[in-house]
């Protein structure tokens, strides 16, 4: 058998529970200041200790879970048959709760990475506190702007019974894309209902040979930028030929990727263009993306 199988088998027997691209405007930063100048609403400030409370008893459930599989044999048999996901890695969700106030209702699922750090000498600590760091300030800032619609919904003459027929839901989450020996990609969300201008998507892609995240240059070579361009210029044409709708350049469609496009890796080890709802093509296509396979 070799090494990585070895370490494949090692790691398929370790045992652990299954347990946030429309950019955020300039409003959000109003936003804050008028936090930091101080919030009249008491509850407001009640709702985000709760959130933070939750993160420090999320910490506290993994140190008892570890204690637990390591001292009741029961348990750890339990622990064990739970499904393992991806090679040397695997995602879990790490803290997982909903929650409603003032019927404004909080959905949030945050994963964390999983990995054979002895074997690998690979870390994801600071991956994972990022992850729940992003997560915790997205559902709190939404949170913030789902009570001030509250509030000035009401103040214009809304009734809380017509502010109930809202249905006003806030989601955090993630998905996983690509999961196997090289390569771990997932994109964590952060949605509002309501609006869609505060909607996030970051995507996260990680080499599991290097434990270092993967650029498209990495993938595709120094003339990424060429490489990616044309490729989706030669699919925007086949796809509008078909029937989709794309803008124009004018109208604020597609003139070229960034150094920081969204990208993911599909299940051929190819990278794939993420563009968000509305930024190169109307809501109705949702999120538009591009497989890339030329490059190296």
């Amino acid at each position: 058998m070799s090494k990585l199988e070895t370490m494949k088998e090692r790691y398929d027997q370790t045992a652990i529970p299954e347990e946030l691209y429309i950019r955020v405007r300039q409003e959000i930063q109003k936003s804050r200041k008028q936090q930091e100048a101080g919030r009249r609403d008491g509850g407001c400030c009640r709702f985000r200790r709760m959130i933070r409370s939750m993160e420090v008893a999320a910490a506290a459930v993994c140190i008892l879970f570890t204690a637990a599989l390591n001292t009741s044999p029961v348990f750890a048999k339990e622990a064990g048959e739970l499904p393992v996901i991806g090679g040397l890695a695997r995602i879990l969700t790490f803290r997982s709760y909903e929650t409603e106030k003032d019927e404004i209702a909080l959905s949030v699922e945050i994963p964390t990475i999983e990995m054979i750090a002895e074997d690998t000498g690979i870390t994801v600590d600071e991956i994972n506190r990022e992850i729940l760091d992003r997560c915790s300030q997205y559902a709190e800032e939404a949170i913030l702007r789902a009570e001030e619609y509250r509030t000035a919904f009401l103040e214009t003459g809304g009734t809380p019974e017509e502010w109930a027929q809202h249905h006003i839901k806030i989601t955090v989450d993630y998905e996983i894309r690509q999961q196997n020996d090289d390569y771990l990609s997932f994109v964590v969300r952060g949605t509002e209902n309501w609006t869609n201008a505060y909607r996030e998507s970051i995507y996260y892609n990680l080499d599991l040979n290097t434990g270092k995240f993967v650029t498209l240059e990495d993938m595709l070579g120094g003339d990424y930028l060429e490489v990616v361009n044309e490729s989706i210029r030669e699919q925007i044409a086949e796809r509008q030929n078909a029937g989709e709708t794309f803008f124009a350049a004018e109208e604020g469609g597609f003139v070229g990727i960034s150094e920081d496009v969204k990208f993911y890796i599909n299940g051929h080890n190819r990278p794939v263009i993420v563009f968000e709802k509305y930024e190169i093509a109307p809501g109705s296509a949702g999120e538009v993306e591009f497989e890339i396979t030329g490059g190296k």
